[in-house]
């Protein structure tokens, strides 16, 4: 399978709004469970607007962990409390909710809470969280004109704001605008995009992992493109780079698999189906 997905920015947390928990200390996104456990450690001593986000958070716990009907539950539970409080907490309570219908399949519900969320923040200047509620809206966007305008809305945005955090929605942002635009056939353009997302990644972390899957992009739409010799040579770099982090990569494996089968060499093909497969293990 090839490696399609958007890449969101880690973290919610903005230095511009009123609350004063610190959620980037908190998550580990790819541990829902662990972040759920400090979350409510947070809560303990939590009151006002930063209890309320906190709870928004551990709704999201549950959403990525399939667990709608609890997330729905955890802000139904503190709607209430919500309508009263501050622009922050209202923003993420949108978001957590539009999050968890989209995770269950309901974007078109979803829609209309991101773009109230786009607005609540962008009015309250709260830079970040109107950055990542712009990217949701692209994500649940029905057609491929309407997500292309909002990713390139959340990159202007990012890339005009003061928060270094909100800046940092430029990278994913051009990531998800270059997944779009493969999916739609627009390989040129998607090949630019990429480009981009690669620079905006190295200039925030030059040797982090993100830049190596930026990559890993152009290699893939170089490869669509037909540009083969290219492609495997980009993926052979990232073959090398990976396996200096100790992290082989099915998804390059499975790459080289395609360019070598395109090259006619059966043989290195079915061997990296074979590492492919060991790697996913």
């Amino acid at each position: 399978m090839r490696r399609l997905v958007a890449i969101a920015a880690l973290g919610l947390w903005t230095g511009v709004a009123m609350a004063a928990v610190d959620l980037d200390a908190l998550w580990t996104y790819g541990d829902p469970a662990a972040s759920e456990a400090r979350l409510r450690t947070a809560l303990a001593s939590a009151a006002g607007d930063d209890a309320l986000v906190l709870r928004t958070q551990i709704a999201r716990t549950y959403s990525l962990r399939k667990r709608f009907a609890d997330a729905h539950a955890e802000l139904d539970a503190v709607a209430p409390q919500v309508a009263a409080a501050g622009d922050e907490a209202k923003v993420h309570a949108l978001l957590e909710r539009g999050r968890t219908l989209r995770s269950a399949g309901d974007a078109l519900t979803a829609r209309p809470l991101f773009a109230r969320a786009v607005e609540l923040a962008e009015g309250a200047g709260l830079e970040r969280l109107a950055a990542d509620a712009m990217h949701m809206v692209a994500l649940v966007e029905p057609g491929v004109d309407g997500q292309v305008a909002w990713h390139r809305r959340t990159i202007a945005y990012a890339r005009a704001a003061r928060d270094p955090k909100a800046r940092g929605w430029e990278a994913p942002a051009l990531n998800n605008l270059g997944v779009t635009l493969r999916e739609a056939g627009r390989l040129d353009e998607a090949l630019a995009a990429f480009r981009d997302a690669e620079q905006a990644y190295a200039r925030r972390q030059p040797d982090g992992e993100a830049v190596l899957v930026a990559r890993w992009q152009i290699a893939n739409v170089l490869r669509l493109q037909g540009r083969i010799d290219d492609a495997l040579a980009m993926q052979l770099a990232l073959e090398a780079a990976f396996a200096a982090r100790g992290e082989p990569d099915p998804y390059v494996f499975e790459e080289l698999a395609r360019l070598y089968d395109a090259k006619g060499d059966a043989e290195r093909a079915a061997a990296y189906r074979e590492r492919q497969a060991a790697a996913k293990r």
